[in-house]
């Protein structure tokens, strides 16, 4: 009998192992392998153990799981004429595996070059005061235009946040400005508006004293008091006419 070599015994145990770990794949919960038989799409696999034919058949995995990418910052110039680097980030997920590996070479590249140039385009449409308070408006336009593009790849983009937005020294300085003159506007209005409410209220009392003469007395002796509780030697105080009014009125009746 003829008595197989070790080499041969060897080279048979290297074609069994290669063809066992070209054959089986295991793929996580999270992802799904699209076959391909000679060149042609034959079945979307997985999760778990999915076993091809080694050679003629080829395996890519997709991971479904939601891709979170920062989208480098871009030259903006705003529709008031204001150059701003805008940078964001961009969450999205293949939905559709098989699409996303044959309608784009690759999707992950496609969708940053998409997020970079809608970027650019929405916000150059927003003036800076809109791009600094209506964050969540232009947030959402933003996801609206790139998942309309990338929905042939079979890609959802679920989220476009703006997270930074660089403006110039000189720009920072007026918007400083703007703000510190709003603050005296606002401290002018408050103590514009203090003054009127106790312009009232002493037009009020006056009325009041006004309708009762004998108000004006209890005034008068609260100030005395209000006087000698102080340590002065001398106070020099006006005396109303209306005080000793009843009293030049009784004289003047005496013959």
């Amino acid at each position: 009998m003829f008595a197989p070599s070790f080499m041969t015994v060897l080279f048979v145990i290297f074609v069994v192992v290669y063809f066992l770990s070209s054959a089986i794949k295991i793929l996580k919960e999270y992802e799904r392998g699209v076959v391909f038989r000679l060149g042609r799409i034959i079945d979307l696999k997985g999760p778990g153990l999915v076993i091809i034919w080694p050679v003629i058949d080829k395996l890519v995995k997709v991971s479904l799981r939601t891709v979170t990418m920062d989208v480098p910052p871009q030259d903006i110039i705003t529709r008031d004429n204001i150059t701003v680097k805008v940078n964001a980030v961009i969450y999205f997920r293949p939905m559709e595996p098989i699409k996303a590996i044959t309608e784009v070479e690759d999707f992950y590249y496609a969708t940053s070059q998409i997020a970079q140039t809608t970027l650019r385009s929405i916000l150059g449409q927003s003036q800076l005061d809109d791009l600094l308070a209506k964050r969540e408006e232009l947030n959402a336009d933003l996801q609206k235009v790139i998942d309309v593009q990338t929905e042939p790849w079979g890609v959802k983009v679920s989220a476009v946040e703006v997270k930074n937005v660089d403006l110039p020294p000189e720009m920072l300085r007026a918007i400083a400005k703007q703000a510190e003159a709003e603050r005296e506007r606002r401290a002018k209005i408050i103590h514009a508006e203090g003054e009127f409410q106790a312009a009232q209220k002493l037009a009020d009392a006056a009325k009041i004293i006004a309708s009762e003469p004998a108000t004006l007395q209890l005034r008068y002796l609260q100030t005395l008091t209000e006087i000698a509780t102080e340590k002065n030697s001398t106070i020099v105080f006006p005396l109303p006419i209306e005080i000793i009014k009843p009293f030049l009125d009784k004289m003047g009746k005496q013959p």
